[in-house]
């Protein structure tokens, strides 16, 4: 048995003083502000943070990022869960072979606990329901080009093969939510026009907000048509929001997430040429970042996952400040939860909507709730020590992820994680990591 206490435990009901008994790999109970082996005092104590969007990319593009990296940034920021997507490693997770592939890559090298999410891609509709048995947490589908040819995008008759088995199996759809028609047509034209794409005007121009509002009334219909859970990923655009708040409004199993960088950067704010700020879809004016946030005030959004996406240097840096050619993707495993306090608190936003976006929905998401993403009696000790108070500049050199490439560079943010606990064993502590890794696979319970 071991004990944590603090003065500011968050809970979901509240904020409020405990102390968390821990007894194999649980929280044992939960009581009032006393005696305990490690003193948080005033820090808060949160529930670890679950990320349901992260690309490992392991195995076969471990050059990008890799199980052992990942985790150590995402112990280092407070994560204690991760899921991983399908795509970038090779082979693509569209089988049960190759998820057991991916299995083997991850075990034994990850500081935080994980899980996998499976793909449905043009033409694996019959290998659906024995991932489900396999394993996987949910899919993942591309409603347009993913970056990477291995993972194919499915049209509208190749997701009706598909969400048949999809919604038998009772596990949510994961869908980047984006149509090609309304890209490509805004993309000839700034061509034919001799626009500059190292102007992130240009590039913003050519990925409009038709294109996610198409593409998610398209799901729309689907989870209404076959019952499938279906989850809106990085939500960039307000647009599709009415749309998405009427079907819930009418029961359809629609869910959806937003990103860090798109409630923390604006397109008025982006250089020409910087495109360490370059993902998909992108990152889009002040006022749509506002709305946002309003949206997740009011619950129209479920839940901010980081999509940390990192890639090789040079594929950043690829045509030299060129919007149309460079790498889409942003990683901030490791201050991801910095970025959003930081945000948060200049709108007047508690700590518990902050805990609830990051450690409840994600966990619900990914159906490991009765283990993850709250502090209460009977789940993974899962925790972390967050000083709410303190300022740091990010510094790109101390970050753990593979290639410190970050559009954060040098951005002055609030809150510092500086103890990480996975099932009760402390992965992370004031910058040095546990000597070995401690994470295991997550199932649906």
């Amino acid at each position: 048995m071991q004990s944590i206490r603090s003065r500011r435990v968050v809970f979901p009901d509240g904020v409020r003083p405990a102390t968390i008994e821990i007894q194999d790999g649980r929280i044992a109970a939960i009581g009032p502000f006393g005696s305990a082996e490690i003193d948080a005092g005033e820090k808060y104590l949160l529930p670890g943070l679950v990320d349901t969007h992260v690309h490992i990319n392991e195995p076969g593009r471990t050059e990008w990022e890799g199980f052992a990296t990942a985790s150590r940034a995402a112990a280092a920021g407070g994560y204690t869960t991760l899921i991983d997507m399908p795509l970038n490693n090779l082979p693509e997770t569209t089988t049960v072979e190759n998820l057991r592939l991916k299995e083997g890559a991850a075990r034994g090298q990850s500081m935080v606990d994980y899980g996998f999410w499976g793909g449905v891609v043009a033409d694996n509709q019959e290998h659906i329901a024995s991932l489900a048995s396999a394993g996987v947490l949910g899919y993942k589908c591309f409603l347009v080009h993913p970056g990477i040819d291995g993972f194919t995008m499915v049209n509208g008759c190749q997701l009706e093969a598909a969400m048949p088995a999809v919604a038998k199996s009772g596990l949510p759809l994961l869908t980047h939510a984006e149509l090609p028609e309304p890209i490509e047509e805004a993309t000839a034209r700034l061509k034919s026009e001799n626009r500059d794409w190292r102007n992130y005007a240009c590039y913003l121009a050519s990925r409009p907000d038709v294109a996610e509002v198409q593409a998610i009334r398209l799901m729309i219909n689907m989870a209404r048509r076959f019952g499938a859970k279906v989850h809106i990923v990085h939500l960039s655009s307000v647009e599709p929001l009415a749309d998405l708040k009427r079907a819930r409004a009418e029961g359809v199993p629609i869910t959806v997430e937003t990103c860090p960088h798109y409630l923390r950067f604006s397109a008025e704010d982006i250089e020409d040429g910087s495109t360490v700020h370059k993902c998909a879809p992108p990152i889009r004016p002040r006022v749509n970042r506002e709305k946002l946030w309003q949206a997740l005030m009011d619950g129209d959004i479920d839940l901010i996952a980081t999509d940390h996406s990192p890639c090789l240097p040079e594929m950043k840096r690829r045509g030299e400040g060129n919007f149309l050619e460079a790498w889409g993707g942003i990683a901030s495993l490791q201050i991801a939860l910095p970025v959003i306090w930081t945000e948060a608190q200049q709108r007047g936003i508690d700590i518990e909507h902050v805990t609830r976006w990051m450690c409840e929905q994600p966990a619900k998401l990914a159906g490991l709730d009765r283990r993850k993403g709250a502090i209460r009696v009977g789940v993974d000790a899962d925790l972390v020590v967050f000083d709410p108070d303190a300022q740091k500049r990010v510094d790109p050199a101390k970050l753990h992820h593979r290639h410190p490439i970050t559009p954060y560079s040098g951005e002055m943010l609030t809150g510092q994680l500086e103890m990480t606990f996975v099932r009760g064993e402390k992965v992370f502590d004031h910058g040095v990591f546990a000597s070995e890794p401690k994470g295991i696979q997550c199932r649906r319970d």
